[in-house]
């Protein structure tokens, strides 16, 4: 008989309020600055969405002088003669 297929997203979802009961402990009692900081940033980012990132991007335009295209490369080498 198959196994029943397991939805993992809701296995994940039913240990919510441990995982935010253990990233307060951190917050709160851990020993490490780096855990606490990395803690207390996923708590919010939960909690209140994660921060929006703004970029701003400047486009300038330039402009170059395309000489015309030769026809021949007997065309082209009476042009470049003349110059």
């Amino acid at each position: 008989m198959a196994k029943k297929p397991i939805d993992i997203r809701s296995l994940a979802r039913s240990y919510t309020e441990m995982a935010i009961q253990t990233l307060a402990g951190i917050v709160q009692n851990g020993s490490q600055e780096s855990a606490k900081v990395s803690a207390a940033k996923e708590l919010l980012d939960r909690g209140w969405g994660k921060a929006e990132v703004k970029a701003e991007i400047h486009h300038i335009k330039y402009v170059a002088d395309v000489p015309a295209v030769s026809e021949t490369v007997e065309q082209w080498e009476q042009q470049h003669r003349l110059q």
